[in-house]
């Protein structure tokens, strides 16, 4: 299953975000897939797509960052596979 997080970061607080991804990488537990992200052109906002079989690990993820930023997850379906439902 697929999923669309997005993170809002306080003001500046991107750097905080940049720094511990050096530091420690993603953080993700096996059974966790990075597919692909997307940072607004102000700096405040990154959407990420997950994919992941078991919704625990994405909330053990989210555990990791959560002091640093605002998450909002949202299940999503690629729009290949809803229009074979029509």
């Amino acid at each position: 299953m697929h999923f669309m997080v997005i993170e809002h970061f306080p003001s500046g607080g991107i750097k905080s975000i940049y720094q511990r991804f050096k530091d420690d990488g993603r953080m993700m537990p096996e059974g966790l897939e990075f597919v692909s992200s997307w940072v607004t052109a102000d700096l405040n906002t990154c959407y990420q797509v997950m994919k992941t079989d078991d919704v625990t690990l994405l909330q053990q993820w989210v555990s990791a960052w959560d002091d640093l930023a605002d998450f909002e997850i949202v299940p999503v379906t690629e729009g290949k596979e809803v229009a074979k439902l029509f």
